[in-house]
């Protein structure tokens, strides 16, 4: 803002007058306020600037990484066992966790059986991490997801 011009509120053809003999442009920051505020300014420099805000917040932004685990509805013990110890990792890195049991032909009539493998995984891991979503059967796959706690 020039050295020369006061803040305070002025009508718009006043303020206008002043950017004119400034050579600089009005630049409504907030329109929904009462009385608007605007800003005398150069609005290219006023584009620039916001651009590198938002390209500042955004890189701050946190990315969520969703890692995914596949059952079968008859697992093993051990293939269990090892799943659950990658599930383990990936939610102490911080990542969402999209636990899903597959029903590959007729299998689908062991949907309690993928059910139960998922309360039970739910079940081991509510130490490190919460259920986001329950259990729910979409198509032939019985999806769950599990979010990280904070420490």
């Amino acid at each position: 803002m020039g050295d020369n011009v006061e803040v305070g509120i002025y009508s718009t053809n006043e303020a206008l007058r002043i950017a004119r003999n400034l050579e600089l442009d009005l630049v409504e920051i907030s329109p929904k306020a009462s009385p608007p505020v605007c800003k005398i300014l150069e609005y290219k420099k006023f584009l620039y600037e916001q651009k590198k805000r938002d390209k500042a917040l955004k890189s701050k932004a946190t990315k969520i990484v969703v890692k995914e685990i596949r059952f079968g509805p008859q697992t093993d013990e051990h293939d269990y066992q090892f799943k659950k110890k990658h599930a383990e990792k990936f939610l102490k890195e911080g990542a969402k966790l999209k636990a899903f049991v597959f029903f590959k032909g007729r299998s689908i009539i062991f949907k309690e059986q993928g059910q139960i493998l998922l309360l039970r995984l739910a079940q081991d891991l509510e130490e490190i991490g919460k259920v986001e979503q329950m259990p729910e059967l979409e198509g032939k796959r019985m999806i769950m997801y599990i979010t990280p706690k904070k420490n």
